[in-house]
């Protein structure tokens, strides 16, 4: 039984962000409001780091949605060995996605 790729850590301490941005906006210091701003570049890193999962894991469902048509298609058409398609596309991801 292969295992479950997991999820991505989030890189950003949120709590520690919620707690920066609640200080600036009670105590309104100049240090507690800096402070809080110093954490926009990485909450934006965060960002792009997610959109670029996100994209990742949006052309890998692409490219599956597209393998399972093709076998489908396959099929239908009577070819010989129609899962040539599902198992040409999770090959490209190497062993650990084996069975076998």
């Amino acid at each position: 039984m292969t295992s479950m790729p997991r999820a991505p850590r989030p890189t950003v301490d949120e709590e520690a962000v919620w707690h920066h941005l609640r200080m600036a906006l009670d105590r309104r210091t100049p240090f507690e409001i800096w402070t809080a701003i110093a954490d926009i570049p990485v909450l934006l890193a965060e960002l792009e780091r997610v959109g670029t999962l996100l994209t990742s894991a949006r052309t890998e469902f692409a490219n599956l949605l597209a393998a399972a048509r093709a076998t489908l298609a396959a099929v239908e058409d009577g070819e010989s060995d129609p899962l040539l398609y599902l198992r040409d596309h999770v090959a490209t991801h190497g062993p650990e996605w084996d069975r076998g």
